[in-house]
């Protein structure tokens, strides 16, 4: 962010009163309160759907939600003197989420569970957009799946190998058969369904439900201690299943405690007391939690990164994510046993 981004803000109808720097931002106190602008880097068409879908979360009833201002001539997007995007959006005056505090983790559930409820949109009213159409795990987990093997067959080629891609080969179709059974039966779960439970049709997930996004405010009264949560950066938006951005959150605060099934149920607990799930949001969670993710992203960012070269850290991660399949397997089995899956899974 630099300072030719400050001349952006004369195409708004606001009265800046002071400017300062903030994570790849520049926020903005005004007479229109805090704002914060920010380089965009998504197609068009996107930040409009974004915008249409802010404007009707606030309007069924959840407020602490941000919203993008428009320039003085109703535009989403203001271009800088190099032609650089931006967009000006409200803020909130709070902090980021308390990953290490189990009551503020419940509490950003329970806000979740309320913003899917609020997060209905007929996605009709934007035809033509194929980054709007819905999201299949099915069919992302089968392309997951081409890029694993890809990646095994150049290490099997490969003539030399470091400590690192040895240690991967070791223990790659363990992992790469976990992938292929996971992608096969919630495939398979999806057909017989008819590509899924159309009561969540129109809801759409926030993308990036993750602790920088979720900002505990005061005064809005949500809580007893009178503090709240206010969620923002909603670029990633898409249309999947609401358990998307519960999977996400949930799955980042586990693997950090080795997977503890009394945390995993509490936060389960505290999003459904909020909103009902279907048989299809538990199926599709337990498959999200059972594809071995985790192991996909570690393969992804070695072969698209240099190879003359492997940091440290990530034979760390692949060393902590074998450490952790004990605990998350015995993790999966409760969640089977506790939440109804011989119930659903004979579809």
């Amino acid at each position: 962010m630099n300072d030719r981004a400050v001349s952006v803000l004369e195409n708004y109808e606001i009265e800046v009163l002071r400017t300062w720097k903030g994570r790849g931002a520049m926020l903005c106190e005004s007479d229109k309160g805090l704002l914060i602008l920010k380089e965009y880097t998504g197609p068009k068409d996107k930040i409009i759907f974004q915008d249409a879908l802010l404007k009707s979360i606030s309007k069924q009833g959840f407020p602490s939600v941000e919203s993008i201002l428009r320039t003085k001539e109703e535009e989403l997007i203001v271009y800088d003197q190099d032609r650089t995007p931006y967009i000006l959006k409200t803020y909130f005056e709070g902090r980021e989420c308390n990953v290490r505090d189990t009551r503020e983790c419940v509490q950003a559930v329970k806000t979740l569970a309320r913003l899917h409820k609020a997060s209905f949109l007929e996605t009709d009213m934007f035809p033509g957009a194929a980054w709007k159409s819905e999201f299949r795990i099915d069919k992302e987990y089968e392309k997951h799946n081409r890029e694993l093997k890809k990646v095994r067959k150049f290490l099997k080629e490969k003539s030399q190998k470091t400590n690192f891609e040895i240690f991967l080969l070791k223990h790659y179709d363990y992992f790469l058969d976990l992938a292929l059974r996971a992608s096969e039966e919630v495939g398979q779960y999806l057909r017989e369904d008819g590509a899924g439970n159309r009561k969540n049709a129109g809801i759409i997930c926030h993308g990036d439900y993750q602790y920088h996004n979720i900002l505990v405010t005061k005064g809005n009264g949500e809580e007893r201690d009178g503090t709240g949560m206010a969620v923002i950066n909603f670029e990633k938006c898409v249309r999947d299943n609401p358990v998307r951005d519960l999977y996400l959150f949930m799955r980042k605060l586990l693997e950090k405690g080795n997977w503890p099934i009394d945390l995993g149920n509490l936060l389960l607990e505290a999003y459904c007391k909020e909103r009902e799930m279907t048989g299809e949001d538990y199926m599709q969670l337990y498959y999200r939690f059972r594809y071995p993710e985790k192991f996909w992203k570690i393969v992804n960012f070695y072969y698209n990164s240099g190879k003359a070269w492997i940091p440290g850290r990530n034979l760390e991660k692949l060393e902590r994510l074998l450490e952790q399949e004990t605990e998350k397997t015995r993790f999966l089995e409760n969640y089977k046993s506790t939440n109804g899956w011989f119930s659903f899974s004979a579809h």
